[in-house]
């Protein structure tokens, strides 16, 4: 019988988080080897350009400064396939934040003081950062982000919308949003007897070891890229950015260790963000609120740089049954940063225009917005026809309702005051993909009887050390405190990037198959064990790579109570509720946690986040956390987390799904329809910010 402190599903803390408390837990910017040098990047000041000319003699007559790279003077880099890693290798400024130098010093406050000494002539040229709907440069992509087909088309929409009974027809905007974890992108990089090391704050170390050995030339076998604690990501560091290619680079031109630390004012021209998406919703149903037509045309902006197209229509295929649907992307290329992966891309924005065009919907036929949901529940994937491998959603609607106490509620809107508080209540359907992805894994049993479990899985403050040892404990067949983890190394067997959700179902399935082996090895073996211990690997990548007949997805709903001040205009979230069908919790502290985390962005998106792209100087104006606001505990009073047992036998071994990002997905709609119950005025364009809530729009 298995030990039940191994037993997947039971609350275990998480086993670094005495590391994190006590400090001991070392980030990329906290290796500091012997003679180790710094580096502050120079970023252009010019919204689209040329460099001309490059003045670095004041800097480099500061003491102590080693370097001032250029792109004159930097190695040439080799392609990695992602542009916006090609720092430093020509004139040319794609837009305000690019960088077009890098300064090299002793110290910190040395190299900082160096890179503002650096005098940079530019040829300016006018410059394009306003994305509009009917932008002319608008064009419709071969794909969206996550090779998704822009354009998908089924039956007759515009006729079907035209004869429906009960039509809506309503645009939402989402500003940029920016991924703000608490540790910056920092790198610190040396050469060790032939070999490159890198400390990388990083969501994936062998995807940035990789882009390495191609900029730079180096066999992959001669570069070890760890991150070993990552201080949040939440998207942004699920690629290589530029912060580690200058800090190799550096290290390279000097011959020192270099570290590089991005000043967060830095963060939003160079490592991503979540593109501005405009939405245009069309829903056609007939009296009873059954959906005969469901159109979702999504505009969003990407750089001249790289291509990215934020995925914000294609939830709308996933969610509700109609026979006639569109979802179209549309992008304008502009002036501006590239845009990036930010937690649940393309479902976060786009389920905020769904979930808010549904509440519309459910007003205008005088239907109860649970009941409508409910109605138009789909027997099969509408897009694609697959049978869902489980589907909850009516469960988890049906759930909260009760424990958010929604019977109760009076519908009608503005209808509950207290003092100068209008008080309303809020719902909105949630959903994320289950996504594999190609992992391996290795596991040992020493003479002693002790286990080591190696594989490259990074956490990122989601508990996945602590849930993959669960895992692994739960496949030998031991207690949990016996299994000893490596992870966080591109040296260890190859494992995917922290993203998708997609962690702990894959890096999980390669241990569990890993450690299953193991424990028959070990249940085989007769007499003591050898020397050399016991070992057995596994690789994923064929059933990662398989196409599963089902459509894997997981579903919640968000409940929303709101208090809004009429007359500071000031919005607050008095309770939130999520339920969720997410496979097999593996870890309900953990779980939990991510949930809340999820819900708690999702506060931040409705009612304070967003960004503002100036037109004038082609830069972000929300750059630090004073300007660009995230919540804190006073915002966040009353949130709770729960879900559906949910038994899917076609998913992986452990049966789970992702949880890390369907928290977020529907928070921001379920506040946003609360605020209309609240006040009977309907906002469509985020964050409900108390400028906004005074001057509401025209309806």
């Amino acid at each position: 019988m298995r030990p039940t402190a191994a037993a997947l599903g039971t609350p275990a803390e998480r086993s670094e988080g005495r590391e994190k408390v006590t400090g001991t837990a070392r980030y990329a910017a906290e290796h500091t080897p012997a003679d180790c040098a710094y580096a502050w990047p120079v970023a252009a000041t010019v919204a689209r350009g040329r460099v001309v000319a490059v003045d670095d003699s004041a800097a480099l007559a500061l003491p102590g400064v080693l370097a001032v790279l250029t792109p004159d003077s930097s190695p040439r880099l080799g392609d990695a396939g992602d542009a916006t890693l090609a720092v430093l290798q020509d004139l040319e400024v794609p837009h305000r934040g690019w960088y077009v130098a890098l300064a090299v010093a002793e110290t910190l406050e040395t190299a900082r003081a160096a890179a503002e000494a650096v005098r940079i002539e530019y040829a300016a040229e006018p410059h394009d950062v306003t994305l509009t709907a009917d932008h002319p440069g608008a064009y419709t992509p071969d794909v969206a982000n996550g090779g998704y087909p822009a354009l998908r088309e089924r039956g007759e929409v515009d006729a079907a919308f035209a004869a429906s009974p009960v039509r809506i027809d309503v645009s939402y905007r989402v500003p940029p949003l920016h991924n703000q974890p608490m540790e910056p992108h920092a790198a610190t990089a040396y050469w060790d007897g032939g070999r490159l090391r890198v400390h990388d704050s990083s969501q994936g170390s062998s995807y940035v070891r990789t882009a390495l050995a191609a900029l730079f030339g180096i066999p992959a076998d001669r570069i070890t890229v760890s991150c070993e604690h990552v201080g949040g990501g939440f998207g942004s560091k699920g690629t290589p950015r530029p912060h580690v290619v200058l800090a190799v680079m550096a290290a390279l031109h000097t011959g020192r260790p270099v570290k590089l630390s991005l000043p967060r004012k830095e963060m939003p021209a160079n490592v991503g963000h979540r593109a501005p998406t405009l939405h245009r919703l069309r829903l056609g149903a007939d009296a009873e609120g059954t959906l005969v037509s469901v159109s979702h045309e999504v505009t969003t902006h990407t750089s001249r740089v790289k291509e990215f197209v934020e995925q914000a229509a294609v939830p709308t295929r996933v969610m509700y049954a109609s026979p006639h649907s569109r979802t179209l992307h549309r992008a304008v290329a502009l002036d501006v940063p590239t845009p990036s992966w930010m937690r649940a891309p393309g479902e976060t924005p786009g389920m905020y225009a769904l979930e808010s065009a549904m509440d519309e919907l459910a007003e205008a036929i005088g239907l109860d917005p649970v009941e409508l949901r409910v109605r138009n529940e789909p027997d099969t994937e509408p897009d694609s026809g697959r049978p869902f491998s489980s589907r909850h959603l009516v469960e988890c609607l049906r759930e909260g309702a009760r424990r958010f106490g929604w019977a109760d509620r009076d519908p009608r809107p503005a209808s509950r005051r207290e003092g100068a508080l209008l008080i309303g209540t809020g719902v909105a359907a949630a959903t994320y993909p289950v996504l594999v992805m190609p992992s391996a894994a290795t596991a040992q049993v020493s003479a002693d009887g002790s286990y080591l479990v190696r594989v490259n899985a990074t956490d990122i403050g989601t508990g996945a050390r602590t849930v993959l040892g669960q895992i692994a404990a739960d496949a030998l067949g031991v207690p949990s405190g016996s299994v000893r983890l490596e992870i966080g190394n591109s040296d260890l067997p190859q494992a995917s990037v922290a993203g998708g959700s997609s962690g702990t179902a894959s890096w999980g399935w390669a241990v569990h198959e890993a450690c299953t082996e193991l424990a028959a090895r070990v249940g085989a073996h007769r007499g003591p064990l050898p020397a050399g211990g016991l070992s057995a690997d596994a690789d994923i990548t064929e059933q990662a790579q398989q196409e599963s007949p089902y459509a894997r997805h997981a579903f919640g709903a968000n409940f929303a109570e709101v208090q809004v001040d009429t007359v500071s205009g000031e919005v607050r979230v008095r309770r939130m509720l999520g339920v969720y069908a997410a496979g097999r919790i593996l870890n309900p502290r953990t779980a939990r946690s991510q949930f809340i985390g999820g819900m708690t962005m999702g506060i931040g998106m409705a009612l304070m986040e967003g960004s503002t792209m100036d037109p004038a100087f082609g830069d972000f104006t929300e750059s630090d956390l004073a300007a660009y606001h995230v919540p804190c505990h006073a915002d966040v009073t009353d949130i709770q987390a729960h879900w559906i047992e949910e038994d899917d036998r076609h998913l992986n071994p452990m049966g789970s799904k992702g949880i890390g990002e369907i928290g977020v997905v529907g928070t921001a709609a379920a506040i946003g329809n609360a605020v209309h119950h609240a006040t009977g005025v309907r906002q469509r364009e985020l964050p409900l910010t108390p400028d906004r809530v005074l001057a509401p729009p025209r309806q």
